[in-house]
């Protein structure tokens, strides 16, 4: 334990805004509007005459309601949420950082916000530049040489990454077989392998939690498509023998593919592409602040080496003799589209305007201050959580719940406790390669003062761990709901609401006895 002693509870706030409310069926009451419709004045449509039998007359249940209670109800539900305006997020792997206003206010320009994906080119120009550019940005970040934007979020690249590992080998006369993945990769990689139809062989790391090289070059043969490798690793160590598992790949044909997800550790300090990478994928909602999560869409970006161009998905964004943009559909070994018209556009505007934002310099500091938050929370808890991996980090941190664990507390009872203090829960469990994972990813959002703020509960934590077990095993306590059944809502979740049935109406004459 560490020798900081507290009296009382930490800073943070403890308490969490909070007001009872019902469903919005019933708060309804007949009648009830929340709009007034002027009067009509084109000819009425018969609108049975002009949809047939597909018109519907029955709505079924539906809530009536004044605007107010509309509003009030949808801002009460809003305090319930917690989100990256309330405080940080200490999720590892998954780079919850803060969403810049500028990104927004260029994202709703009226050009922009009301393009239509239909418009004629002629009137798309600024549009189709904005993902020139984009593309451009994410080429020089990531040292590759072509790429779409098509995919909606990270594990929807990879899925369009691993198509075109497929097709790039099917062009070589032979698919393959098997698509090699660490046991430290996100869960998405062997879904997505076996989703594309490869096989999917787990490769072991060794004891400092990377690679390792031997098992490696063992398993490797001609019937593997391609290594899915998160670098830096999921337990933020940058896998140092990356140009060396490269060679191994390519030796036998094989393509070496990237998750891009934890790039928030490398952009402006190195490329993957310079390091032997084929085809990768971004998360603009990771590394380019654009929202996350229930905030998104997302944005997953797939670069590939110019081995890989020819299948990219259709279209892409070219350029025309006379300097114009167009949309190019005409690519015969294309794996076809992997998204209604050309992607999430609204993320591409935040994800560029961040980008110039803070420009090369801007970019590599953020790097830098992201590193250096991971480590500085890695520093400050090495004595009250126990570290698996020496490794120095990069951007995120892994504890093991190990020490605490001696008395009966797990590491989602710490993360529920964390809830308590204000705090989003940390990553917990994950990587499965640690067992009790605490996975902490700062970011570079968060300031000294927040992260101090976050050590300090952590430390109470532990010490209310060895001191008062119970009182974390049954966390949280602040919350509106306290500790759910987590098994149960899971398997058997109650997913809609029933109306209740409607009681015989009261006669007048036995309302006004009962009265």
């Amino acid at each position: 334990m560490s020798d900081t002693k507290f009296v009382g509870t930490p800073r943070k706030v403890t308490t969490h805004v909070n007001q009872n409310e019902g469903l919005i069926f019933e708060k309804s009451s007949p009648g009830k509007k929340a709009y007034r419709l002027a009067e009509l004045d084109v000819p009425a449509i018969d609108a049975k005459k002009l949809l047939g039998p597909a018109l519907r007359t029955d709505l079924g249940v539906m809530p009536e309601l004044s605007e107010i209670e509309i509003i009030r109800h949808f801002t009460r539900l809003s305090t319930w949420n917690y989100a990256i305006d309330l405080g940080m997020y200490p999720l590892g792997s998954c780079t919850m950082k803060y969403n810049g206003r500028v990104n927004e206010a260029v994202a709703r320009l009226e050009g922009i916000a009301e393009a239509h994906p239909y418009q004629p080119e002629s009137l798309s120009q600024g549009c189709l530049q904005i993902m020139k550019t984009l593309e451009e940005a994410l080429l020089e970040i990531t040292g590759m040489d072509a790429i779409t934007l098509q995919p909606a979020a990270g594990a929807h690249g990879e899925f369009t990454g691993i198509l075109m590992v497929r097709a790039y080998h099917e062009s070589k006369g032979n698919a393959r077989k098997k698509i090699i993945v660490p046991d430290s990769a996100h869960g998405t990689n062997p879904a997505t392998a076996a989703v594309v139809g490869y096989e999917v062989a787990n490769l072991k790391s060794n004891a400092q939690g990377m690679v390792d090289l031997e098992e490696l070059e063992r398993m490797v043969d001609e019937d593997t498509a391609a290594l899915m490798l998160t670098n830096p690793s999921t337990i933020g160590v940058f896998e140092s023998d990356i140009h060396k598992i490269a060679d191994i790949l390519h030796a036998k044909g094989a393509l070496l593919y990237m998750d891009g997800a934890n790039m928030n550790a490398l952009v402006g300090k190195t490329r993957p592409g310079d390091f032997g990478v084929d085809v990768m994928h971004l998360n603009l909602h990771k590394t380019f602040s654009t929202p996350h999560g229930g905030g998104g869409p997302g944005s997953g970006p797939v670069a590939v080496k110019k081995i890989l161009e020819p299948f990219l998905p259709k279209p892409t964004v070219e350029t025309k003799p006379d300097g114009s943009l167009t949309l190019q559909f005409d690519r015969p070994q294309s794996v076809g589209r992997v998204r209604m018209f050309y992607g999430n556009f609204g993320m591409f505007v935040r994800a560029l305007a961040y980008i110039l934002a803070n420009g090369p310099d801007g970019l590599r500091q953020t790097t830098e201050d992201a590193v250096l938050n991971a480590n500085y929370i890695r520093a400050k808890l090495l004595d009250t959580f126990e570290l698996p991996f020496k490794r120095p980090s990069l951007h995120e941190v892994v504890f093991s719940d190990k020490l605490q664990a001696k008395n009966g507390v797990k590491t989602g009872d710490m993360g529920k406790r964390l809830i308590d203090y204000g705090f989003h829960a940390y990553t917990v469990s994950f990587p499965l390669v640690v067992s009790g994972a605490m996975m902490i990813e700062p970011t570079e959002s968060e300031s000294r003062e927040e992260l101090d703020l976050l050590i300090d509960a952590l430390k109470q934590i532990a010490q209310e761990a060895a001191e008062n077990p119970e009182l974390v095993k049954t966390a949280p306590h602040t919350t509106r709901l306290q500790r759910l059944d987590e098994t149960t809502a899971a398997r058997k979740p109650i997913l809609r609401w029933k109306a209740p049935v409607a009681k015989e109406p009261v006669q007048p004459d036995t309302a006004a006895k009962e009265w």
